[in-house]
């Protein structure tokens, strides 16, 4: 089910990643898609912070992926921004990650046909406002949750 929240600020970035993180196991997918400045990356540093991640969350721009370990389980937060071709997720180790970590991409539609139907997509949108907001859309056995 279609959810969208406003996200005025980064208190309330913080609350929606608190909402998903307790939700994270193994194997799942979160697709982040949104402009520059959307507030993907932000996303996915309070996301990592609220798992346990303490210090520096660099964004994965230039290294494409960025791995983490947390108490539970590894994350993978990866920016696609940079892939010219989905053949290079292989060179990444994308297979292992999506058995073994969690995963948090930046720029899903770059890695195509290779998105698994079992993840969550997440929208972000910087309005005319100045209000950014994000419709989370689980999809496959997703929904379940």
């Amino acid at each position: 089910m279609k959810q969208t929240v406003s996200l005025p600020d980064l208190s309330a970035t913080r609350r929606l990643a608190a909402q998903i993180a307790p939700l994270l196991r193994v194997g799942d997918f979160i697709a982040l898609h949104g402009e520059l400045g959307a507030g993907k990356t932000e996303f996915a540093r309070s996301l990592l912070n609220v798992l346990g991640v303490a210090g520096d969350v660099p964004s994965p721009t230039f290294t494409i992926v960025q791995t983490y370990d947390t108490p539970k389980f590894a994350v993978s937060h990866l920016d696609l921004y940079r892939l010219k071709d989905s053949a290079e997720l292989d060179e990444l180790g994308w297979d292992d990650m999506l058995a073994e970590s969690v995963m948090l991409v930046e720029w899903p539609s770059r890695a195509a046909s290779r998105i698994p139907d079992d993840r969550t997509d997440m929208y972000f949108k910087l309005r005319d406002d100045g209000i950014r907001e994000c419709a989370v859309i689980p999809c496959g056995m997703m929904v379940a949750r």
